[in-house]
């Protein structure tokens, strides 16, 4: 007795599903890469064996290898600013800035002389001078872990 069933399964797998689920994760990881980035000017940051990081960037400082500054950032066509433009650029960054740690975080190239260090923190100290002790700015040097 040979019994012949009239529905016969198809055991196919159909990926047709399976390359949009991953294409849409490729779009989404590549997206959100690009959100990460938070070093609008290239530089080589000095080594540091403490691997802290800052929960919030309050004011950044950058200084790249051709010893220009920059304040805050926000794309790769930012301009670099004079050291005299340097104070007030600071403090229109302390007018806009509303959180609670008050601090600047220098990310210095690592080919910078500290003499270009030093007078930013002239100016940091100038700035200062307008604030009660308790609301004064610290700086921060920003590092790359080893």
């Amino acid at each position: 007795m040979n019994i012949q069933l009239q529905n016969k399964q198809n055991v196919q797998f159909n990926s047709a599903s399976m390359s949009d689920l991953v294409f849409l994760l490729l779009i989404f990881f590549m997206i959100t890469s690009t959100l990460v980035a938070p070093n609008a000017i290239n530089l080589l940051l000095p080594k540091s064996n403490s691997g802290k990081q800052l929960a919030s960037r309050n004011i950044e400082v950058y200084i790249d290898a051709e010893k220009n500054y920059y304040v805050n950032p926000e794309s790769n066509r930012s301009l670099p600013i004079a050291y005299e433009e340097l104070l007030p650029a600071l403090q229109e960054a302390a007018l806009n800035d509303n959180s609670e740690q008050k601090s600047i975080i220098l990310r210095a190239d690592k080919s910078v002389p500290v003499e270009n260090v030093v007078s930013l923190m002239d100016v940091l100290n100038q700035l200062n001078e307008q604030y009660e002790e308790a609301d004064r700015y610290k700086i921060v040097l920003a590092t790359e872990a080893k």
